[in-house]
């Protein structure tokens, strides 16, 4: 495995069923530090779901499980951000934010965390 990149999980889940809470729980098996913001408070193994917005600091990685409706009131917020890359899981592709995102010079991605960790393409 690589270097650690810690990661923001946007649209994270409780929910046993959701890819989102799935990703969470591969981040920390592979050793990756991770944020959570949902729309519930909870937590996932030891990481919280916030609900209101975080700002970690030497961010890598935005792994997006939001619809590309559900991302608009996050567009500033994700430039401000300003993470190495931004992964548009399936379902959450968004052609406006990743124009957005590569303007700021944000490399974006339309990919899945979980095949990207297993895989070790992280």
């Amino acid at each position: 495995m690589g270097t650690s990149k810690s990661t923001l999980v946007l649209g994270a889940s409780e929910k046993e069923d959701r890819y989102s809470n799935r990703a969470i729980k591969d981040l920390q098996r592979y050793q990756h530090p991770v944020f959570a913001i949902g729309v519930r408070k909870g937590k996932v193994g030891e990481t919280p779901i916030e609900t209101e917005l975080i700002y970690p600091t030497a961010l890598n990685t935005v792994s997006l499980y939001l619809s590309p409706e559900n991302q608009k009131p996050y567009y500033s917020y994700l430039l401000e951000l300003s993470p190495q890359r931004i992964i548009f899981n399936p379902g959450t592709e968004n052609e406006e934010l990743q124009l957005l995102a590569e303007k700021a010079g944000i490399k974006t991605l339309e990919a899945c965390t979980l095949v990207l960790l297993r895989t070790g393409q992280y």
